[in-house]
């Protein structure tokens, strides 16, 4: 029997609403990212590159490094203090402005360390930092 556009529905006793399973932790694509970055760390060097290779524009890199470090105190403030030592589910509305400062950090960041490390990886940049980011990313979704 089909419900007339407008009318309203009646669910009927004894019928459940499905409930939306959440993911898994491990599921194949956190584990694609997280091996794709541990790929990509070992294959271009990363680390090294990043400590040790003089094409890197230190101006931007440290710039970027900054706002990363932005991004993630207040992504620390908003996880550790207000939803674990506060209790605040939904610290958007209480605190409306750190997304969009979080947002613009993280994109201000991401064009400071692309300028960077441009030098040394060319037109591969964005990917490796890209793939860095998602492996991070899905490494910290397994944790919390």
């Amino acid at each position: 029997m089909e419900v007339p556009s407008g009318a309203p529905c009646q669910q009927v006793p004894g019928q459940k609403e499905e409930e939306a399973k959440p993911l898994p932790r491990i599921n194949r694509h956190s584990v694609f990212w997280i091996m794709a970055s541990v790929a990509v760390t070992y294959y271009v060097d990363f680390l090294s590159v990043l400590m040790h290779d003089e094409h890197i524009k230190s101006w931007w890199f440290n710039v970027g490094l900054m706002l990363l470090g932005i991004c993630l105190s207040l992504a620390a403030f908003c996880i550790v203090y207000l939803e674990w030592f506060k209790g605040i589910q939904h610290y958007d509305q209480e605190y409306p402005a750190v997304p969009p400062i979080t947002t613009a950090a993280f994109i201000a960041a991401s064009c400071s360390l692309n300028i960077a490390l441009w030098p040394v990886w060319s037109f591969f940049t964005p990917l490796i930092l890209f793939t860095q980011f998602m492996g991070v990313v899905m490494l910290i979704s397994l944790l919390g």
